[in-house]
Parts: structure tokens; sequence; C-alpha cells
């Protein structure tokens, strides 16, 4: 997305425990995206001195029950069977660090309603996608056939695809990192 938009950047992961800052976490889904985001963002500064770095991280949860990837293609067909009819909620964070210190940060969420899918849908769908989407928290790709999951969906499309873009590109323009 960032390259699409323009952006010049390169990827170097954070190196932070992710299964660590979720249990420590006692909020809401906002919150704890925004706190792996940050402490994505804060890592990698640490390491970059004088580089602006970003972070980001994405939930996903229903009816109250948060979901992690799938490390499973059993695991896979059971989260669908869970999200079978009912709301998705995906909560997508970024975060802006420069130096060590956090000097941004936004969080959006998106609504996402699964039709009902039946297990001959499932078994096709995971055929067809599997390991990519092995690779993403609610097990689709909304640029691929993780469409065809959905009856309505209500939120940015950016959002959707696990960074709130708009927002972070506002963000770069305040701080003169692009042209506006």
């Amino acid at each position: 997305m960032l390259a699409a938009a323009g952006i010049k950047c390169m990827v170097d992961p954070a190196r932070i425990d992710e299964s660590a800052v979720k249990a420590a976490h006692g909020g809401d889904d906002r919150s704890l995206a925004l706190a792996l985001a940050e402490a994505k963002a804060f890592d990698t500064s640490r390491r970059s001195s004088q580089d602006w770095v970003i972070g980001g991280d994405s939930l996903v949860s229903v009816d109250g029950r948060r979901f992690d990837k799938p490390a499973t293609r059993e695991e896979a067909a059971e989260h669908l069977r869970f999200f079978s009819g009912k709301v998705m909620r995906l909560t997508s964070a970024v975060a802006l660090a420069r130096d060590g210190r956090i000097d941004w940060s936004h969080t959006a969420e998106a609504m996402l309603h699964v039709r009902p899918l039946s297990d001959e849908f499932i078994h096709t769908y995971l055929e067809a996608e599997w390991p990519a989407v092995s690779h993403c928290v609610g097990v689709f790709r909304m640029e691929g056939r993780g469409v065809t999951l959905f009856d309505t969906v209500e939120g940015d499309h950016f959002t959707i695809l696990g960074l709130p873009l708009l927002p972070l590109l506002g963000a770069l323009r305040d701080r003169r990192l692009m042209a506006s």
C-alpha cells in the first residue's frame, strides 16, 4: 500500500513478543491494536535513529472473541465456521515513531458481515486460498477470494487491508515527509 501511494520505504520487522503484549493488555481491541502498532514502531525506531518508522497491527474479533492468525488449515476452517453468519470487527492501528519516540498514532475499525458459509464453501475456499490466508488474522484477503465471505462491509477499504492509510498519509504530509 505504501509503495502504491508513492512512499519509499524498507521493511525492518520489529523484534517484539506480541503474545507478551497481548497477555499484559487488559483493554479493548482499539487499545490493544494501538499498543501493538506503537510497540513495533518504538522498537524499530530505537534501532534506526533519525529514520521515521511506521508500525501497524490489525485485530479481528467476533462475538467478543479475539482471533489470531490460523496456525493450520484445520484451524482456519474452524475460524471460518465460527465467523459464519456473524459480524467480524476488524481493528487496524498505525503508529509513526522517530528516535525511540511515538510521534503520532491512529486506530480505525471496520465491520464485516460474514454471510452464512457452508462446509463445502469453506473447503473450496481453503483449497484455493491456503496457505496465503494463513498470514491473515481474519482468514481472508479482501483483494482476492476473501471478498466472497461477506454480505456487506462497513468501513474504510485501507483499514480492511490492514493499515489506516489515509490518516497516515495526512500525518506524513503534516511532518513534511511527503508533498502536500
